[in-house]
């Protein structure tokens, strides 16, 4: 079993900048257009596949090999190693390599979308933002700290030190692409792809950035405005271009998608753009008919109008004091439902009264 920790003279809980650094080294001590040794890079190419790789380094350090590699039996499947002149061509399993493949053959493959991706790229980040229901009576500015990867500011991003030059990347010679050559049942196939080292760039940082160690980017804390729009929901989601992860030098910048909670309101209920509440009135007041004061979620009044004979569980409907239409006109309707209270107490005069009452059938 090759051990590919000792090929990059790495320790087994080396970094993974202490891995991409030594397969840099190694790359460039071996290659082939440089008079190396062909054997030793490929080898050195290998290791570095492996340990660069999380799922497949972590498939290394507990079986002391990679699924791909099959270890029930060394099945014939596809591997590729880079292409060089004349490469040695290794046997593993990999099912993107079999679908192309088979394209490649046939013309057709198993239908599954491949993902174009862009190596440089900071990744999307997603947070959860809970608002109280009466945000959404009117557009709000919302700012928070994030902790994520912010451009290096001593590089600015390029990812080489001040006052230093970007050099042409020596595994690609500058074209930001290399060879792969994979072998299968079918025969011999050659594709191109991205360069691992520049990472389709065609250069390099003469000398990494002391900050960021190359990659343009570091950890650190950003305030973002969020501008919460008016009739927002729970789940629903704002996009923020550019305020994700940063790009690995100068690369584009992930997005940022907040997802809406809306809190639950002790008085109001929220149905859609629709709010309901309920209202206590007395006996006499639904017998006879009254005027009374309905809280809205501004904070203020409205009256209402209670016709005589009305009965508990009557429902009121009050246009346009519900919750703005998003991003419309308008406002959806606050429904008022009224329930007659029951006294639980009453006083010796009340208790005649509703004795007089209880005499005349009421």
């Amino acid at each position: 079993m090759k051990d590919y920790y000792k090929i990059l003279g790495v320790p087994p809980d080396a970094s993974d900048e202490e891995i991409r650094r030594a397969y840099y080294r190694l790359a460039h001590k071996y290659h082939p257009d440089k008079g190396g040794d062909p054997e030793k890079f490929k080898e050195i190419n290998e290791a570095y596949r492996i340990l660069s790789d999380k799922e497949k380094r972590k498939q290394y350090d507990q079986y002391g090999r990679v699924f791909e590699e099959a270890p029930y039996g060394e099945a014939p499947g596809f591997d590729f190693g880079w292409f060089w002149g004349r490469p040695d061509i290794e046997f593993g399993f990999d099912f993107e390599d079999l679908e192309e493949m088979i394209e490649d053959v046939f013309g057709f493959g198993f239908g599954i979308p491949k993902r174009k991706r862009d190596l440089k790229r900071g990744s999307d980040i997603e947070i959860a933002l809970e608002i109280p229901l009466e945000d959404t009576l009117k557009g709000k500015e919302e700012k928070i700290v994030l902790y994520k990867y912010i451009t290096c500011t001593r590089c600015g991003g390029s990812g080489a030190e001040p006052n230093t030059r970007i050099k042409e990347c020596f595994t690609c010679r500058g074209t930001g692409q290399v060879q792969q050559i994979k072998r299968s049942i079918f025969g011999t196939f050659t594709r191109t792809t991205v360069c691992p080292q520049c990472q389709g760039e065609g250069y390099v940082p003469e000398k990494p950035c002391n900050v960021c160690h190359g990659e343009g980017r570091i950890r650190g804390e950003e305030e973002i405005k969020i501008n919460i729009p008016a009739g927002v929901d729970t789940n629903q989601i704002i996009k923020i271009e550019g305020k994700g992860d940063a790009g690995k030098r100068g690369g584009k910048a992930g997005d940022l998608y907040i997802k809406i909670f809306v809190k639950k309101h002790p008085i109001f209920e929220r149905r859609g753009d629709d709010l309901y509440i309920e209202v206590p009135i007395n006996f006499s007041q639904a017998a006879l008919g009254d005027e009374i004061e309905v809280l809205t979620l501004e904070g203020g009044t409205i009256l209402l109008k209670i016709p005589p004979g009305t009965e508990s569980g009557k429902i009121f409907k009050i246009p346009g004091k519900g919750i703005p239409h998003f991003r419309g006109t308008g406002r959806g309707n606050l429904y008022v439902k009224v329930i007659i209270k029951t006294p639980k107490k009453l006083t010796k005069k009340q208790r005649e009264l509703l004795e007089k009452l209880k005499e005349e059938g009421l």
